[in-house]
Parts: structure tokens; sequence; C-alpha cells
């Protein structure tokens, strides 16, 4: 289930925000490594909430620093 996660994940930010596939791990971090910002913060949590129906509480992404930290919150959500 989060392999599912991570691959939805990972396919948003290639094609939503243009992103390299190839720099793209669980590690990697997504505010120094990719460079995204706090108005970027907020589309994906947009469009996560799109792509998976979750109603995320954007609180969540608070602490959220890598792409693994993302996976890992969507999972917990979808078990709750």
């Amino acid at each position: 289930m989060k392999q599912q996660i991570y691959l939805q994940l990972k396919s948003l930010l290639v094609n939503y925000f243009e992103l390299p596939e190839n720099k793209i791990t669980q590690e990697t971090d997504l505010y120094e490594e990719l460079e995204l910002d706090s108005i970027d913060a907020i589309d994906l949590l947009v469009k996560l909430r799109e792509l998976t129906n979750l109603d995320i509480e954007p609180d969540a992404f608070k602490k959220i620093r890598t792409v693994g930290d993302v996976v890992n919150e969507l999972y917990q959500i979808q078990g709750t």
C-alpha cells in the first residue's frame, strides 16, 4: 500500500511540478532537494486531496520534510 502511495506521489511531483523522476526517492527532501516552497506545499496538499479523496489537514504538512514523510502521513490517514 505504501508503495502505491509513493508511486502516485512520485508521478504527481514529476507531472505537476515538472521535477526530474530520478531525483525523487523516499529520502528526498521536499524543500532542500526539490526546492518546493510554501506555495508549492499548498498546491501539493490540494493535489493530494484530489488524488486520494482523503481529508488531509494542513497542520499535518507542517512536520513533513521528505517524500517518505508524505507517504507515511497519507498511509496513516488512510488507515484511520
